[in-house]
């Protein structure tokens, strides 16, 4: 009874392969592929996105563009900036710096993330979850909470080009 009660850790995945190195997989051209749902699990958007990563003296960019299915276009860059237990990410709707860590086939990063809702700015908490599945795919997913209860979450694929 107690462990349905623990939290997934990063250590889970320690020895899983293939092991996720971000400097080889996040370089050069990748796509994303994906959808937003409530906090009841219903899809209410679909997006795809490109991705532009590099790295430069070990600091790494993503550069995303991403266009949803209403026609919304966002655009979001990430720094990777290692750290002593992983990496700390940023980026310009981030509140903050995430934190990531990395270990076997899985990343786990949480940060702040500042959206608006209804007109207005809404901080969510992010915990995001990706797990390599081969050599050019990734599976991400991120669960976003407002004063600790799930308000949605978003599933997505990205494939490297």
């Amino acid at each position: 009874m107690l462990a349905s009660c623990s939290t997934t850790s990063i250590d889970d995945y320690a020895n899983n392969q293939p092991a996720l190195d971000l400097h080889h997989f996040f370089k050069g051209s990748l796509s994303a592929h994906g959808v937003v749902k409530d906090r009841g699990g219903k899809v209410t958007r679909y997006f795809n996105a490109a991705i532009n990563a590099h790295w430069d003296k070990g600091i790494g960019t993503l550069e995303e563009k991403f266009v949803f299915d209403d026609g919304e276009i966002q655009y979001r860059n990430w720094t990777l900036t290692p750290t002593s237990k992983g990496y700390a990410a940023t980026a310009g709707d981030v509140i903050g710096t995430g934190s990531a860590q990395v270990k076997g086939n899985a990343m786990q990063l949480d940060y702040v993330l500042e959206i608006k809702y209804n007109g207005k700015p809404l901080q969510l908490n992010v915990e995001d979850w990706m797990w390599q599945v081969d050599e050019k795919t990734l599976l991400n997913e991120s669960i976003l909470r407002k004063w600790g209860f799930k308000v949605g979450s978003v599933q997505l694929v990205i494939v490297k080009h």
